[in-house]
């Protein structure tokens, strides 16, 4: 199979400065196709892209660790889609957020705000005393709508989850997915990365020259909430490589199929997570193609795709139907986050991806 047209295309993206450097993974019913490195991982000292360059993954957190959690912790009977937040934990009770249900946290409907610059006040504190102060904020945080009436994407609702999955679980959410799910599915590459602790040594690709941080960030969390709370939070922190995105992808597609490699997931689990409501028209914990100008283009199927993007310029999509992955990592927050020109490009390569699908038959 060949993919010149985007092989070219992703050269453009580099030499047009759409991003520094870059990774693409494509695979049709689990075999890879293409799997190309492009660029720069670090324009200050000239380190290349690799297949085995570490990107900060940003909000693929939220799928594929904090939903990951949340769907284990149910497969387990320690949680119910429906369960009210009160039930969990109990500083919510008595509190408007009391009749919060995990479902809305995962469908985005809760009436939470989608960000809030805890970071600035919180950085102010000594760091034992941060978390505390964060989940008192998310207590008191206003509603930006009714419970269940609007939806809108939020980083306040997966803080949340968070803090629901170290309740249940008794651990963070960084030892528990590790030992829950990356541990047995053997992936190395698919981690976060603890302020107190050595980071792991590998091949960053480094994202931006931050102005109130002042220093470049190369194996540190980028965004500014999850690296003020030590580098692992439920909205944001992981790091991974493209191949173990796709690992961990490509058995959730299995297993929505009936047939996991590594059962980490009941099939009955994940087509329910992949269900499209009726009511909001999204999946539970991932995220949906837009109806228009979506980042995946207009070729995957929209009633049966599902995928995530991350703020650094990494994203992942599913076509359940026609077992594709396709999976876009790179490092567009490096040196600065104004640039913003992969929105335009994301449809573009995905869009291109797929017609080399359909011209070669393989769907």
């Amino acid at each position: 199979m060949t993919m010149k047209q985007v092989d070219k295309l992703m050269r453009q993206a580099v030499s047009q400065n759409i991003f520094p450097g870059g990774q693409l993974l494509v695979s049709h019913a689990g075999k890879i196709l293409f799997n190309g490195a492009y660029g720069l991982a670090n324009k200050f000292t000239g380190q290349a892209v690799t297949i085995d360059t570490v990107f900060d993954l940003a909000s693929l957190t939220k799928p594929l660790a904090t939903t990951l959690a949340v769907m284990m912790l149910i497969q387990e009977g320690k949680l119910y889609i429906d369960q009210r937040l009160s039930a969990i934990i109990s500083d919510f009770n008595n509190t408007p957020k009391s009749d919060i249900q995990i479902q809305h946290l995962l469908y985005h409907t809760a009436g939470l705000p989608d960000y809030r610059p805890y970071y600035i006040d919180i950085n102010q504190l000594p760091f034992e005393h941060r978390k505390g102060a964060l989940r008192r904020k998310l207590i008191s945080e206003p509603f930006v709508s009714g419970i269940g009436k609007q939806t809108l994407y939020s980083d306040i609702g997966f803080m949340v989850l968070e803090w629901v999955v170290e309740r249940l679980s008794g651990t963070g959410l960084n030892d528990f997915v590790q030992k829950k799910i990356y541990d047995p599915m053997g992936l190395e590459n698919l981690f976060f990365i603890v302020h107190d602790q050595t980071i792991p040594k590998k091949n960053y690709a480094a994202t931006e020259l931050c102005p109130w941080r002042q220093i470049l960030l190369n194996g540190r969390v980028h965004d500014d909430n999850a690296y003020v709370m030590g580098g692992v939070a439920g909205h944001a922190g992981l790091f991974g490589t493209a191949e173990s995105v796709h690992a961990i992808a490509l058995e959730l597609l299995k297993s929505f199929h009936g047939n996991p490699s590594v059962h980490t997931f009941q099939p009955d689990l994940v087509r329910l997570f992949f269900h499209k409501s009726d009511k909001n028209g999204r999946v539970l914990g991932f995220d949906v193609p837009s109806p228009i100008g979506s980042s995946c283009g207009d070729l995957f199927k929209r009633d049966a795709t599902v995928g995530h993007l991350g703020f650094t310029g990494t994203s992942f999509w599913m076509d359940l139907e026609k077992q594709v992955i396709v999976i876009l990592l790179t490092n567009r927050v490096h040196p600065s986050r104004n640039n913003e020109q992969i929105k335009k490009f994301r449809p573009l390569i995905h869009n291109q991806v797929m017609k080399r699908f359909r011209t070669l038959s393989i769907l």
